[in-house]
């Protein structure tokens, strides 16, 4: 039997939504484009999957853009909003903890002109937001800070955020990507300009995300064709896919009352047990402001990678962090940003859990993780044990 406790890499698409899709795969197959009964078929579905992942996030169906995913989403919102807004100024402002996308964006951003800040947190990965607002200049045009980070798990304070953005006329970005299905999100009442949503990560397709642009904000297209998403990504809409993001984004905001209470009952399990039954163990994130799903440690003495495969041969899917910069062994740059050593961070363990997850995968963890710490730090010639 498999245990996955790794639901911030992927998640298995609803059952609920994979029926939702079915019929426009093969019975109303048309391009929302033509201009024929079969074509009027699919602007119908797609018009109303924007209303209801507008309705997600509190805003208009006139508002949302579907993209391929959280990466295409997060390059139109940067890119797009910077060079569109260039004549305004070429100063962005990132936290330093953003996902490894937003890092690489602002880096091709840099190449092309633009001056990039980053901000520090704080030793739980919180945003200052006193040093956000020292940042900021008159060239200051964009602000991009993660809803909630991916790793560790830390929720930002994005109301005030969002708050000192539109005091300074500044447009304000945000990947949700973490943060949608686990929080309620409402982007007028935290100021949000342009956020960031992925199908996947609410249960719902692989290959399909949505950019939120709020009525007024002006940006350019990356991808340039037919003209479709008011110009803004061109290419024929994935109406299966769209379909099914719709289905997703009705089922969590039915659901997600209930399935949040059982994550944070089982995340807060983890953490009490492990924090008591492991010496030399210690929470990465904040204790309270946090994702009720995650729970993220590292251990002194005990690398990452060691963790991953004893726990692979447990049958436990677990992580070390953001599988998008997994192919890399340079260690978590949101760790680093705590202000942990680099071997402190490697020896990290992120445990996420999701929908399909019972009590008896955390109990199945939490047999075996005390003992898989210990057999690994006796092995380490870099642990000592305390006197």
């Amino acid at each position: 039997m498999n245990f996955y406790l790794d639901y911030q890499s992927s998640k298995p698409v609803d059952q609920r939504v994979i029926d939702a899709m079915l019929p426009y795969q093969h019975d109303t197959f048309g391009n929302p484009s033509s201009l024929h009964a079969v074509g009027d078929d699919a602007t119908e579905v797609l018009e109303a999957s924007r209303g209801a992942i507008g309705a997600f996030i509190g805003a208009e169906k006139d508002e949302i853009i579907f993209t391929s995913g959280a990466t295409e989403s997060n390059n139109l919102a940067l890119i797009g909003y910077s060079f569109r807004n260039r004549d305004k100024g070429n100063h962005v402002v990132i936290a330093e903890i953003e996902h490894i996308s937003i890092h690489n964006i602002a880096k091709y951003l840099e190449k092309n002109g633009f001056v990039i800040s980053k901000v520090p947190v704080d030793q739980f990965g919180v945003v200052k937001i006193e040093k956000l607002a020292e940042r900021i200049t008159d060239k200051t045009i964009l602000v991009s800070v993660g809803y909630a980070n991916n790793e560790i798990g830390t929720v930002q304070n994005i109301s005030q955020i969002g708050a000192l953005c539109r005091e300074k006329n500044i447009a304000f970005h945000t990947d949700a990507v973490a943060a949608e299905g686990l929080l309620s999100i409402d982007t007028n009442k935290d100021n949000i300009d342009l956020m960031t949503l992925s199908s996947n990560d609410i249960y719902g397709p692989k290959g399909l995300g949505a950019l939120y642009v709020r009525k007024g904000i002006r940006i350019n297209p990356l991808i340039i064709g037919g003209g479709q998403e008011r110009g803004l990504r061109s290419g024929t809409e994935n109406i299966p896919a769209i379909a099914g993001m719709k289905k997703a984004a009705e089922i969590i905001q039915n659901e997600m009352p209930e399935e949040t209470k059982r994550f944070q009952q089982y995340r807060d399990k983890i953490i009490n047990e492990v924090l008591s039954k492991v010496p030399r163990c210690y929470l990465n994130g904040h204790p309270t402001k946090r994702l009720p799903n995650n729970a993220h440690f590292r251990f002194d003495g005990v690398e990452g990678e060691s963790l991953l495969l004893s726990f692979k041969e447990k049958k436990i899917a677990v992580s070390t962090g953001s599988a998008c910069s997994s192919k890399t062994l340079e260690p978590s740059h949101t760790l680093i940003a705590l202000g942990l050593l680099h071997e402190e961070a490697h020896g990290s363990l992120e445990i996420t859990l999701g929908r399909f997850n019972q009590e008896a995968d955390v109990d199945a963890l939490l047999a075996v993780l005390p003992e898989i710490v210990k057999r690994l730090r006796r092995l380490s010639p870099l642990y000592k044990e305390e006197v």
